[in-house]
């Protein structure tokens, strides 16, 4: 009988396949999946299945580790694991990823990386971005003072890339008077691919830990298609701008701070300002409040005033608007008469106490409420952001974060305040798509 892991020729009646069986789950269990030889998956339905020959049953192999022993002068890089595809290795043969939490298993991956620093490596949490929530910031951050404290020169947080941005920004506001500097690595590519993309972002992120200055929050990822070139983009002023690219990440309205190339053993520094190791300062953490409530909503055309009414009653809210800072929220005429409603809605919102701002869809750019009328009226409701130009992301959890630490009148305050690098304050061409 075969077993997942087994290489197998699967008899259909329209073709023979050969390959590798991959385990399914209650979701496929009406089909049979293999990898092929190409590295695809392949799943066939099984009532189309004739005949499974098993070719070759699976042995699985056992890892050969060495003791891993700490280089006397070498820089000290804590690694923590919080999920995603870059913290796994895969199992050529089963499809399955097995996760390399421990320093050991970390070399095993990458052994490059202890000819750059000595290396500690654990598992904080294990899950995709996309399952974040405030609390599991929290425990990053608790985390990452702990290794601070232990006198690391640099921490290494290995996380999903699907919302690596917000963990970042999280991080930048919540990490004050950071003695060392903390990178976020993700990968774009599984590493049952040979175009990983996983060991050179981990690579490039200890290489600049060892041998720069910086100590701030940070992104490391490819810069372009190509392997050679690494950016270390600000965590409060970049995104993922592409589903699959593995240099899908970029600055926006902003630089990267640098460029790294490893295997040339370069690192160029971009950004003019920076902040910088000081073994001096002490770390202390402003947590974000898990039950906090703030929402986005993207505007968009023929919207009704209930979209917005969905917020009553949360703690803030970023509206996501068009150009400089758009709403469907003026009456034209009698087709548009669900906007003088919207208007009134948004009112009522900053009115009962929820804290309302705006960022703009467009991502690169700035918030200008002062160019026309119906902008005008929101900045007399109340609405803050006018001169705002971070993401909507970025605007998201800064406004969670400050009504995380700080009574709702100081954190409208304080949100149009560039309290971290948050805020540009002047937009240059190279800003642009860089």
């Amino acid at each position: 009988m075969a077993e997942p892991g087994d290489i197998v020729k699967i008899v259909t009646e329209k073709e023979e396949l050969e390959g590798v069986l991959l385990p399914s789950s209650r979701f496929d269990s009406d089909v049979v999946i293999i990898k092929l030889k190409n590295g695809y998956n392949l799943a066939i339905r099984k009532e189309n299945v004739r005949k499974i020959d098993v070719l070759e049953h699976y042995q699985k192999k056992k890892a050969r580790r060495e003791a891993y022993r700490e280089k006397p002068g070498k820089p000290k890089i804590a690694i923590l694991h919080t999920g995603g595809t870059i913290t796994s290795k895969v199992d050529y043969r089963t499809g399955g990823g097995i996760a390399g939490f421990t320093a050991e298993e970390m070399l095993d991956i990458v052994p490059e990386i202890k000819d750059i620093a000595n290396i500690r490596s654990r598992g904080i949490t294990k899950m995709q971005s996309e399952m974040m929530r405030f609390s599991y910031y929290n425990i990053i951050a608790e985390e990452i003072r702990k290794e601070a404290e232990q006198g690391v020169d640099g921490v290494i947080v290995s996380h999903g890339t699907d919302t690596m941005h917000y963990t970042s920004a999280a991080l930048s506001f919540m990490l004050e008077d950071l003695p060392v500097p903390v990178i976020l690595v993700g990968a774009q590519r599984s590493s049952d691919r040979g175009s990983t993309d996983s060991r050179l972002n981990l690579m490039n992120a200890a290489y600049f830990i060892a041998n720069s200055d910086f100590a701030g929050v940070a992104i490391c990822m490819h810069a372009g298609m190509s392997d050679e070139l690494h950016y270390i983009l600000p965590g409060l002023k970049c995104r993922k701008m592409h589903t699959s690219r593995r240099d899908a990440f970029r600055a926006v309205n902003s630089v990267p701070i640098a460029q790294v190339d490893f295997l040339a053993k370069k690192i160029e520094i971009i950004a003019k300002e920076y902040p910088k190791k000081d073994s001096g300062r002490k770390l202390k953490l402003h947590l974000m409040k898990p039950d906090i409530k703030v929402g986005i909503i993207k505007t968009h055309t023929n919207m009704y005033a209930e979209q917005f009414a969905a917020y009553r009653g949360w703690h803030g809210l970023v509206l996501e608007g068009t150009g400089l800072g758009h709403i469907p929220n003026e009456k034209i005429d009698e087709h548009s008469a669900e906007h003088e409603k919207i208007q009134k809605t948004v009112a009522e919102l900053v009115k009962s106490g929820t804290v309302v701002v705006i960022a703009s869809q467009t991502i690169y750019g700035r918030v200008l409420m002062n160019v026309y009328s119906p902008q005008r009226e929101l900045l007399e409701i109340g609405v803050i952001g006018d001169g705002n130009d971070m993401t909507p992301e970025t605007s998201f959890i800064k406004l969670a974060w400050l009504l995380s630490n700080y009574p709702k009148s100081k954190a409208k305050e304080l949100f149009m305040q560039n309290l971290k690098g948050e805020l540009s304050e002047r937009t240059e061409a190279e800003m642009f798509l860089n």
